[in-house]
C-alpha cells in the first residue's frame, strides 16, 4: 500500500510507512483496526476519491473527529495525497526520512493542540524509518539466499538429469 501511494504521489514509501507505524501503534490501534484511518487525519475539508466523508469521533476527546475509509489502501492514498498537495515541503524531501521528520513534525499536520509533540514526533518518524529500512534489508538478503538455494537445487537435479518440482505452501 506504501509502495502504491507513494508511487502515485512521488513520496518513499518508507516515510509512509513509518508515519503510518507511528500514528497506528504499528497497525495496533482502535483508529487503524475500526476506521482503516492508519495516520490520524481528521474529518476535515471535502470528500476526495479516497474518502466519502464518514467520519466518527475520537474515545478520549468527542472534540475530534476522525476519517473512516472503506479500505486500509484508501488511508494510504489519502494520506499520500495530502502531503503531496499540502505539505510540500515534507514531500520534496521525503527520500531523506531525517529531514521528511523533521519538515511533517514542524508542519500544521501535526497539532500541539491535540497533544501532539513535535519533537517526539520528529524521533519517532525517523526511528521508524532506520528500523524499515534495515528490515528491508534483511528481507533482500534473505530473499538472496532462498533464490541462490533455489538456483543450486535446479542446477543439481539438471545434472543430475533428476526432476525438480516446487511445492506450493
Amino acid at each position: 500500500m506504501a509502495q502504491r501511494a507513494g508511487k502515485k504521489y512521488n513520496l518513499n514509501p518508507t516515510v509512509i510507512l513509518a508515519q503510518a507505524a507511528h500514528e497506528s501503534a504499528w497497525g495496533d490501534s482502535y483508529s487503524a483496526r475500526i476506521r482503516r484511518n492508519f495516520f490520524g487525519i481528521i474529518a476535515t475539508a471535502k470528500t476526495n476519491e479516497y474518502w466519502d466523508g464518514t467520519k466518527s469521533a475520537s474515545q478520549t476527546n468527542p472534540n475530534l473527529i476522525f476519517r473512516i475509509y472503506k479500505t486500509e489502501l484508501d488511508s494510504f492514498m489519502d494520506f499520500a495525497r495530502l502531503i503531496s498537495s499540502n505539505y510540500k515541503t515534507a514531500a520534496s524531501v521525503s527520500n531523506d526520512s531525517t529531514q521528511y521528520a523533521k519538515a511533517i513534525a514542524y508542519s500544521p499536520y501535526i497539532s500541539e493542540q491535540n497533544g501532539d509533540n513535535r519533537p517526539a514526533y520528529q524521533k519517532a518518524i525517523t526511528n521508524n524509518s532506520s528500523y524499515i529500512e534495515s528490515m528491508m534489508v534483511e528481507l533482500k538478503k534473505k530473499l538472496l539466499c532462498i533464490k541462490r538455494v533455489l538456483q543450486v537445487d535446479l542446477l543439481h537435479c539438471f545434472y543430475q538429469g533428476l526432476p525438480f518440482t516446487i511445492e506450493k505452501g
